[in-house]
């Protein structure tokens, strides 16, 4: 068993650690869904009239919305791919592991951000380089 309290030997962290896993990525898959629905109604709308966005008034406001809305299910794939790795690591006996400095990851950080990958300590260090884009 790992330091961390959330690997399959300890069966109440791991069912915890899990179950809240997964509500988020169920959430965050219904989101993703919405969001999407949001997407498509707008290109549709857009579809029925000519919009020139360069000389319509509404047309500055469809293509925002449109960029907004394909921004925030940009955000909710990226998050499921965190949530993904998350699972993964839980299966692998890694999950509450600080990537940065190897401590563990504090439980009410794990709670409010349960895809965490750092320490709050190393999360708010500015000499962190920022993740991956």
């Amino acid at each position: 068993m790992t330091d961390t309290g959330h690997d399959q030997h300890d069966p109440p962290a791991f069912a915890t650690a899990h179950a809240r896993l997964a509500a988020d990525r169920a959430d965050t898959l219904a989101r993703a869904a919405a969001l999407r629905r949001d997407f498509d109604g707008i290109v549709a709308a857009n579809a029925l009239v000519a919009v020139d966005d360069e000389h319509d008034p509404e047309g500055g406001s469809t293509a925002f919305e449109r960029a907004h809305v394909a921004t925030l299910l940009a955000r909710a794939r990226e998050h499921l791919d965190e949530l993904d790795q998350a699972l993964e690591r839980l299966e692998q006996g890694q999950y509450g592991q600080c990537e940065s400095c190897g401590e563990t990851i504090p439980p009410g950080r794990l709670e409010i951000r349960p895809a965490a990958t750092t320490c709050v300590r190393c999360a708010s260090d500015p000499r962190r380089p920022p993740p991956p884009a």
